[in-house]
This record gives C-alpha cells, sequence and structure tokens, in this order.
C-alpha cells in the first residue's frame, strides 16, 4: 500500500499535466476542434442572455481556460516535489475547479460529449482528469486541511529536514 500511495500521485500528476498541456496546442492556436466546441458554448449561453462569455475575448474564452490548465500543470508538477506540496495541492484545486466545468458542459449543454466527431475521447479525458484531481485531493485531505485552515501558510518557507 505504501508504494502506492508514494507512486499514485506522480502519475496522476504527471498524466494530468500531460493532458493539459496537450490540450493548449489546440486552445491557444485557435484550431477548429476549439473554436466548435467554445463557439456552441457561445452559442448556448447567448440564448439565455449571456452572450459572448465563451468568445475569444470572453471570461470563460479558449484562452482563460487554457491559462488555468497551464498554470495548473505547472503546479502540478512543482507538487512532486515535497517541498512544495502545498503548491501541488492548488494545482489539484484548480484543476478540479477546470474539470468540474468541462464535465458540466459536456453534459449539461448541447456541446454534448462527443462535439468533435472523436468518439468522445476529449470528454473522457476530461473525466479522467476530474477523478485524478479528487483522488489526489483524498490522498492530500491533510495538506488540504491545512491550507484551508491557514492559506498563507502557502507563503511560508517549507522547513529543511
Amino acid at each position: 500500500m505504501s508504494i502506492l500511495k508514494k507512486y499514485l500521485p506522480i502519475g496522476l500528476s504527471l498524466f494530468s499535466a500531460a493532458i493539459f498541456i496537450d490540450s493548449l496546442r489546440f486552445k491557444f492556436t485557435d484550431a477548429p476542434e476549439t473554436q466548435t466546441i467554445f463557439g456552441k458554448l457561445d452559442a448556448w449561453a447567448t440564448g439565455f442572455g449571456a452572450d459572448g462569455i465563451f468568445d475569444k475575448t470572453g471570461i470563460f474564452s479558449q484562452y482563460v481556460i487554457g491559462s488555468a490548465e497551464l498554470v495548473a500543470s505547472i503546479l502540478l508538477l512543482i507538487g512532486l516535489f515535497s517541498r512544495f506540496v502545498k503548491w501541488g495541492v492548488v494545482g489539484n484545486l484548480i484543476a478540479l475547479g477546470v474539470m468540474t466545468g468541462a464535465v458540466s458542459f459536456h453534459l449539461f449543454t448541447p456541446l454534448g460529449i462527443d462535439p468533435n466527431n472523436d468518439g468522445g475521447l476529449l470528454f473522457v479525458m476530461a473525466v479522467l482528469v476530474w477523478l485524478s484531481q479528487i483522488i489526489m485531493l483524498y490522498l492530500r485531505r491533510d495538506t488540504l486541511g491545512g491550507l484551508l485552515r491557514n492559506p498563507l501558510s502557502l507563503f511560508k518557507a517549507p522547513s529543511q529536514t
């Protein structure tokens, strides 16, 4: 069990960071797949008066979401070093937030689970990253609890051991 507790966070962090980093080439280059997804979401939002929130300059644009994924990836990788595990937990929280949104929009909007005709692979990857973050936060629940009790401890220099 201790081997699993030691290596599972490494595997889940690397997997999640790889998925996020891979998606950046689509979001930051305005790829057709990204245009389809964010276009459908913006059209859906327009239907209830929130037009433009998924547009290229909107609060939930591909660039904003991509930037959050980039930050989460960096923090997930930094968190692999025991001295910076608190930052990894912040990365887990950001990643969980982004993926909760992704999974929700796939399930509860006209976007659907296969917006780019890839057999639902994008949705499956989102669910796997989402589940990875739930597992990671469970494994790091003591660190998460400490951060919730004292958020400023994030900025305290790690102790030298």
